[in-house]
């Protein structure tokens, strides 16, 4: 049975499909080569999102009495 995802290549910017490259040269899969090529928005996204949770997690409140 042939790989009917698709992958995207953050070293080349290329969409293939299949397994072509190896694992540290693959980003996927995606079901479609659209999704493919938007790799590394979704990439960026993601990262936001998680900074933005990071920073609230961060966020303790008030500090304790001996910091004050």
């Amino acid at each position: 049975m042939a790989d009917e995802k698709f992958y995207f290549d953050p070293t080349t910017h290329e969409v293939t499909q299949g397994k072509e490259t190896s694992w540290d040269n693959r980003m996927g899969p995606y079901d479609t080569r659209e999704e493919a090529e938007r790799a590394l928005e979704k990439v960026a996204e993601r990262n936001k999102q998680a900074e933005a949770q990071d920073e609230a997690d961060d966020d303790w409140g008030e500090p304790a009495s001996w910091d004050k």
